[in-house]
């Protein structure tokens, strides 16, 4: 008897899911592709409310097969994956949530788009129900690109496809020992490694539930675990990709996304200590990877705070944090003819605090929403002279054009 091979796996790790597994399950119920094409892995991570129950329930009356595995709680999401993913059998797998769910034409939407191109990872547009979600990756649907050529690298959660052969030949699996930004790291080395990336921006394939019970893993977790997610994910960065633009360019989403939030609005509440112990923990990070091409590419109130994590100035820092808090806006100050926008945080051109007023110059795309300013610069300028090269390039070429005549 030939057993034909699945084209997807569907790996659900699950605690203390209830209710909301019974809508996942049926998301799951619901997919268009055909129940013969997929296979589903779910692994009860020690529950105590019913989600095992729920769980095997599932697997007697659901069209496609289901393997229930129930374990001792493992205290995180990486290991019930890292278990369904051993047993899996399909061309690709999928990371689904027991608090979530799938649109209907998920699985059929994200397998044909990556049989067409080639692909080793799809992403199907998020939906965040009751909770925010990503959205600078969905401006439309492409076919083939990769981490650097697009904004994926703002979406790292596990909820993609990913071609298994992908994993299978790299080891990938997820570190047991984060306990959160695990499926960051893991996302950013399939990225990192695939083959082409897929973008589906046309169609809800993920609604992302906020969980009313304050239990979802995001929520989790002190301030210490988070500078390890940021350590993690900021050497597989250095690891993978040389110094210089292109590491750059993704280095931007760990200091953005998990560093600069530890010097939010809450760092004015913490204590004393807890605010030393952040800037202890994120002096060797800013040591190793903080670079003039990352703050370029920030806006002024992030580089400004990062500026002064780097130089472990906290009296400052402090000063700054309230600032934003109050949500004060700066005054733009106009120099260079317009070409310049300053905008005048605390401690702009205080000569005690002797900070750079590199440090305070917004960028194009931050400085485009100020009235009178002149796009310039040393960019446009290089552009300018480029424009012109081109003239007198097409001059040359042509029989008779002034160029070719001197």
């Amino acid at each position: 008897m030939t057993v034909t091979q699945p084209d997807v796996t569907v790996i659900i790790g699950a605690y203390e899911a209830m209710p909301y597994l019974i809508e996942c399950l049926a998301s799951v119920e619901a997919q268009t592709i055909d129940p013969g094409r997929i296979e589903v892995i779910a692994v009860d991570d020690g529950s105590t409310d019913g989600t095992g129950e729920c769980l095997e329930e599932f697997a007697r009356r659901a069209p496609m097969p289901v393997t229930v595995i129930r374990q001792e709680n493992s205290g995180g999401p990486s290991g019930p994956r890292n278990v369904g993913l051993g047993k899996a059998a399909g061309r690709y797998v999928f990371f689904l949530d027991a608090d979530d769910r799938l649109g209907p034409e998920a699985l059929e939407r994200m397998v044909a788009m990556a049989d067409a191109n080639g692909t080793d990872v799809v992403l199907g547009r998020i939906e965040g129900v009751n909770r925010g979600a990503p959205k600078s990756m969905w401006g439309r649907t492409l076919e083939r690109t990769d981490v650097f050529s697009s904004n994926i690298k703002f979406t790292l959660s596990a909820q993609k496809l990913f071609r298994r052969e992908l994993l299978t030949r790299h080891h990938m699996r997820f570190d047991e020992s984060l306990w959160t930004g695990e499926d960051a790291l893991f996302t950013m080395e399939a990225y990192l490694r695939a083959d082409g990336v897929s973008v589906i921006a046309d169609y809800t394939c993920y609604y992302l539930v906020g969980r009313d019970d304050g239990k979802h893993v995001t929520k989790s977790g002190g301030h210490t675990l988070r500078f390890d997610s940021a350590r993690a994910l900021m050497r597989l960065i250095a690891e993978h990709v040389p110094a210089g633009e292109r590491r750059d360019q993704l280095m931007v989403r760990p200091f953005t996304v998990t560093l600069l939030p530890q010097f939010g609005p809450k760092y004015a509440a913490d204590s004393e200590k807890v605010r030393q112990h952040k800037l202890e923990l994120a002096g060797p990070l800013m040591d190793a990877y903080w670079t003039p091409g990352i703050a370029r590419r920030l806006k002024v109130e992030e580089r400004l705070r990062l500026h002064l994590v780097a130089e472990q100035r906290p009296e400052l820092l402090l000063s700054v944090v309230e600032f934003i808090k109050a949500k004060k806006q700066p005054t733009a100050l106009l120099e260079k003819k317009g070409r310049h926008v300053y905008l005048a945080y605390p401690h702009f051109r205080d000569a005690a605090a002797g900070i750079p007023d590199s440090v305070y110059l917004a960028e194009p795309r931050e400085a485009r929403a100020y009235p009178g300013y002149r796009e310039g610069g040393a960019s446009s300028l290089l552009r300018r002279a480029a424009r012109k090269a081109r003239r007198v390039l097409r001059g040359v070429a042509r029989p008779g054009g002034r160029a070719a005549a001197a």
